[in-house]
């Protein structure tokens, strides 16, 4: 029972981690219909500008842990939400109204420019950091969570509520809402368009960033290609739950965090990619718009 709950504390963190990512896949589709599929690398970016931020406070004598890993958290998010926002301004808004295969081809090629642009730029090696959030509290005999641990979890239910009262209870949130419905209507009703996409992408890359800063600190290492499998896992996450559905999105990065910790604890590692992806198909055989999600309604 202690290995259990074990497994069970291991396996929120880490669906918490791709239930952030996720929310980036399915604000994105919910508002044109696009999966952006560099979403994993802006992933990977935000945890390469939080290390760099933490070496250059540390460098600059900074040894005051709680404001390390704010000023850690802010400048992810700003940086990589500018990455974001660049990204969609550049390289999507061109295509948006083009055949579907464009973006998507896009999004794939800004992937691959993503991985190696950060592979030329901060090498191929992987980058270390030492643990700086130790210790750990005891739940019962023989079952622990760490401190890391409540970060991360905690982190993600505050960001979470935060972005679905902005999505349900702001001007904004009833803008991406509009858009989500009608694109061309909301424009003829005065919404910017435009800019709520852009918004929406900016949002994506923030809690993308806080991901990768989360990833960082709870596993110490990171490198060019992480974002790729943390995509990939993240992308299964929005679709399990529902591509759409923000509770969706974070459901299923639970769903499957939950099922790679207790593959790996009770059979082989080694398949813990595939029973993610085998259970996914099952759900969607059954439930083909996720766990959360509503059936497509085709416009005429």
């Amino acid at each position: 029972m202690e290995y259990f709950l074990q497994q069970l504390i291991n396996g929120v963190t880490l669906g918490s981690i791709y239930g952030l990512i996720a929310i980036g896949y399915t604000m994105v589709y919910g508002i044109i219909g696009m999966i952006n599929f560099a979403h994993g690398e802006v992933f990977m970016i935000g945890s390469f500008i939080a290390l760099t931020t933490f070496l250059l406070l540390v460098a600059a004598g900074l040894t005051f842990l709680p404001i390390i890993l704010l000023l850690m958290i802010v400048a992810a998010m700003v940086f990589t939400a500018l990455w974001g926002w660049s990204i969609e301004r550049i390289a999507y808004r061109p295509l948006r109204g083009s055949f579907r295969l464009a973006p998507l081809i896009t999004a794939i090629g800004m992937s691959i420019f993503l991985q190696n642009f950060v592979q030329v730029s901060q090498g191929a090696r992987v980058k270390p950091l030492p643990p700086q959030v130790q210790g750990a509290v005891s739940v019962i005999d023989g079952v622990q969570i760490s401190y890391m641990q409540i970060l991360i979890i905690v982190t993600t239910l505050v960001l979470m509520t935060v972005f679905s009262l902005i999505i349900s209870r702001t001007p904004l949130g009833r803008q991406q809402r509009a858009c989500e419905q009608d694109s061309k209507m909301a424009a003829l009703l005065g919404v910017n368009v435009d800019r709520t996409i852009s918004l929406t992408f900016v949002m994506g890359a923030a809690l993308a960033a806080v991901a990768g800063t989360m990833y960082l600190l709870y596993y110490g290492v990171i490198d060019f290609y992480i974002g790729f499998l943390a995509g990939v896992k993240a992308f299964t996450a929005a679709v399990l739950g529902g591509i759409g559905s923000l509770p969706g999105a974070m459901l299923g990065g639970l769903a499957i965090g939950l099922i790679e910790t207790f593959w790996s604890g009770y059979f082989s590692v080694e398949y813990k990619d595939v029973a993610a992806f085998s259970i996914l198909a099952i759900v969607l055989i059954f439930l083909p718009s996720g766990l959360l999600g509503r059936p497509e309604v085709e416009k005429v």
